[in-house]
């Protein structure tokens, strides 16, 4: 293409860019041709490799979606496009986390029913995602409110109940007064609810229903190796699942034979305890202090340890405080009498018993504080060492003393002989702990499944029979104080199904976790009414290949989820260990220096964003700011570079004229990107991506162009803006949608690294001019008006001006160093070398 009928195209789109592109015509026209032919719908195919690309289950909320929502589920849309593109059998769908308190706290507010308020929520969230143009598979669409789905959550707590792996017990809860309910530990966050972090959590003594997590402690702490999970989720697991290997020792309380099991890692430091600590949570605490004259004041001390967060209790600079109990326990390797103390620093981990030695710092310095004895047993020779008279605990390690049999080993050594010696007196016993508790899935709230049960006066807790399932949520309730299922008779009111006798139905709800812990299994089967899912379409589907959430569900939905496949497994309804293959955790919008959230009231809606710019250009601008996993900020102005952008290709598509065959530079350009997409998109780097496509369309604008590998980037740009590339790939003629146009295979042989390190050279002169232009302000005060640019000979070809003028918004000359009517009054020319031009400005 001749320089001259290049420079008019330029012109041309310049004039046309600020011409009215109608955006929103455009994607309401291919959103419905989508919609109409049904092109994202799916099923298996055995003769195609499956990918199935997921974010996690979204509550609906009432105020719908931002920008910062359409960034999340962008990241997914982009990945299942390219995919489909390329090939795979991609499962892409989308539901709702519809069950939970903010559904019923925020419609009892509303003065509305759950049910309504939640609808209506949902019905707004499905038109604004399908109006973000992203390509889900709406007919598998799930709610966890709708009885078809939570009839399946009923099932599977019926099947676990038969197991065993669910049972009812009595125990101290975590509790939240703004909830009104319950709490699982998971859900405590530095000793406040999780979903009110202004709300100190107490405990209360309730029966309530519990799932044996630790039953899959060590399975689910050993596969975590196995996940393409980033690093910090793995090691949030780990230390969530907290192993420990050390011993259970046998302390008993003086007086009586009652064994109070205090574990330790450290049984070598057994002849320095002088204290047992007793955690505030402990059932114990009642029976040691009941009756006697440190009732009262006992109380006072837990009630007040209950307000601290379990980051300061765990905490070693925190103070560290306790209470006297007034109890008394017996050392049984030396039978010493030593005093029992309940304190803060003591958790429920093992028996909540926790064994107190002048080797470790924290013991030592409650040791100081309250005036117990302190013995230290390990010195770095041997010899002994007075520890009422130290100021600091003796935390070496060193060779025992003191230590009966064992005095004069190394400490180190000495652990193993001296559990097993322990194990053969009957005094202790190795054991493995963890602080994975069970799961508590009982809660006092109305918006949820309900539990499958009945209580019988006769025949005590009796399972719903599968054939009654589902248990309907009755919607004539009352809210207020207490339980709302409870105001309802007709629901409380059963049959024994084992007697036929009255019997009274359970009212406590599942926590919603249990609705998300299983949900991508019913993706792959939505609408089966006979069973929660074929299996051979599990076995086919799973385990969701790419898992797109927030990594504040590392202790929660992502254990639970692990849990909950690893029970079915057990229970032959999947063949697989993992739900989740690979996690991917975005980061989060902001503006004006906060996380973008409808509270603060710093949000921007999609639908004035579509209506100013197109849905495209903010899905363009969301993915090129940064790497997807890292923190951005909303930025008009990044947005209205965006725009530009896509105006520009608008109106390109409109004005090219096409030739025959692309220049040697688009095809190298073209094929390399092809080439280097491959790796950015599979390693989710669409920042980088995006760069690579702007600067490709800068090499189209300027160069011969065929209209195949004009096709060809219209679709490496569809998983980006697909609305404009449908619109685009129609008007040149493309066959079909080009949603599901095969991806553009790179030819390596029309990769020329001449070219590219040319282009190289080329953007770092460009850069040069830009610097030297600011320099030459700062310094005389002046702008530039015009630039000459002295290059190689062989280089000539290389520096268009045209391009150079365009790019550096300023008129640039240039000339082969050996051009005798070049303009060059300093004699820039002959500091020039290869690849890097001289430069002079005037």
């Amino acid at each position: 293409m001749p320089k001259k009928t290049i420079l008019k195209n330029i012109e041309s789109i310049q004039d046309s860019e600020n011409s009215k592109i109608d955006f929103a015509k455009i994607e309401k026209k291919w959103q419905k041709k989508w919609e109409d032919e049904n092109i994202f719908g799916v099923s298996e195919n055995s003769k195609k490799d499956k990918f199935y690309v997921l974010e996690m289950y979204p509550y609906p909320s009432s105020s719908g979606l931002h920008m910062g929502h359409a960034f999340n589920y962008s990241l997914g849309d982009i990945l299942a496009r390219y995919k489909r593109m390329n090939g795979f059998n991609v499962l892409y769908p989308m539901g709702f986390d519809s069950f939970g308190l903010p559904a019923e706290n925020a419609s009892i507010k509303a003065q509305s029913h759950p049910k309504k308020f939640t609808e209506d929520a949902i019905k707004n969230y499905i038109s604004q995602m399908k109006k973000l143009g992203l390509s889900y598979d709406w007919s598998r669409l799930l709610m966890s409110h709708d009885p078809e789905y939570y009839k399946w959550n009923q099932y599977f707590f019926l099947q676990f109940f038969k197991k065993g792996f669910v049972y009812r017990n009595k125990g101290s809860v975590n509790w939240c007064s703004k909830c009104n309910t319950v709490l699982a530990n998971e859900q405590v966050q530095g000793g406040k609810c999780w979903r009110h972090n202004d709300t100190e959590v107490i405990e209360k003594d309730l029966e309530q229903w519990f799932i044996r997590t630790r039953d899959y402690a060590e399975e689910l702490l050993k596969d975590v190796e196995k996940l393409e999970w980033p690093e910090r989720i793995k090691s949030m697991q780990k230390n969530w699942i907290g192993k420990s290997e050390g011993v259970d020792i046998y302390f008993k309380l003086e007086g009586s034979d009652k064994i109070l099991p205090a574990f330790t890692t450290r049984c070598d430091t057994i002849y320095s305890v002088t204290f047992l600590a007793i955690a505030p949570e402990s059932l114990l605490v009642k029976e040691l202090v009941n009756g006697t004259k440190y009732e009262k004041d006992a109380k006072k001390f837990i009630e007040k340890v209950k307000k601290e967060s379990m980051i300061d209790r765990v905490n070693e600079d925190k103070a560290k405080e306790g209470f006297f109990t007034g109890k008394y326990a017996i050392n049984p390797v030396n039978n010493e009498k030593i005093p029992i103390y309940i304190a803060n620093f003591a958790l429920m981990y093992g028996s909540g018993i926790v064994m107190c030695d002048a080797h470790d710092k924290r013991d030592f310095a409650f040791a100081k504080k309250y005036g117990i004895d302190l013995k230290f047993v390990i010195s770095p020779d041997g010899k002994k060492v007075e520890a009422n008279q130290s100021n600091f605990a003796e935390i070496r390690d060193g060779i025992l003393f003191n230590s009966g049999e064992f005095s004069g080993m190394n400490n180190r050594e000495a652990l193993p002989k001296i559990a097993s010696w322990m194990e053969k007196k009957k005094i202790g016993k190795k054991v493995i702990n963890y602080k994975l508790r069970d799961w508590l899935v009982s809660r006092q709230r109305y918006w949820g499944t309900p539990i499958p049960v009945v209580y019988c006066d006769a025949c005590g807790i009796i399972p719903v029979p599968e054939s009654e399932l589902p248990v309907l949520l009755p919607e004539k309730v009352k809210f207020g104080k207490g339980n709302p299922l409870e105001t309802n008779e007709d629901f409380l009111k059963a049959k024994c199904s084992k007697c036929g006798g009255e019997a009274r139905r359970e009212t406590d709800t599942m926590d919603t976790f249990f609705d998300s812990s299983w949900y991508y299994l019913r993706y792959c089967d939505s609408k089966n009414k006979f069973s929660p899912f074929d299996k051979n379409k599990v076995n086919y589907w799973m385990p969701v290949d790419y898992y797109i959430g927030g990594a504040e569900h590392a202790c929660m939905h992502l254990i639970y989820a692990r849990l909950f496949t690893k029970a079915l497994r057990d229970l032959g309804y999947v063949k697989f260990d993992e739900p989740f293959k690979k996690l991917f955790n975005q980061g989060m919008l902001h503006l004006d220096g906060s996380v973008m959230s409808k509270s603060k009231g710093n949000v921007v809606l999609p639908d004035e964003v579509s209506e100013k710019y197109g849905i495209d250009t903010a899905r363009m601008f969301l993915v090129s700011i940064a790497s997807p996993d890292k923190d951005i900020e909303w930025s008009d102005k990044g947005v209205e570079g965006s725009y530009r952008f896509i105006n520009k290709l608008m109106n390109f598509s409109k004005d090219v004229k096409f030739s025959k065959e692309s220049s040697k530079k688009v095809e190298s350009k073209l094929n390399k990107t092809i080439k280097e997409m491959i790796v950015d998109i599979e390693e989710t780097k669409y920042n980088s991506v995006v760069i690579k496509i702007r600067t490709l369309f800068e090499v189209f604008e300027n160069s011969e162009v065929s209209k195949e590998d004009f096709g060809k980037f219209i679709k490496i740009l569809a998983p980006f803006c697909p609305h404009i590339a449908e619109e685009i790939w129609e008007k040149i003629g493309g066959q079909g949608f080009v949603s599901l146009a095969e991806w553009p295979k790179y030819d390596e042989s029309k990769i020329d690294e001449k070219l590219e390190d040319a282009e190289k050279a080329v953007d770092k002169t460009i850069s040069d001019i830009i610097n030297v232009t600011r320099i030459v302000k700062e310094k005389q005060g002046k702008d530039v008006e015009k630039v000459y640019v002295y290059v190689m000979p062989k280089e000539l070809e290389d520096y268009d001006p045209v391009i150079l003028s365009k790019r550096v918004s300023l008129e640039v000359k240039v000339y082969a160093v050996n051009d005798k009517a070049k303009y060059d009054p300093e004699g820039k020319a002959g500091k020039s070398k290869p690849g890097k031009p001289g430069i002079y400005v005037e």
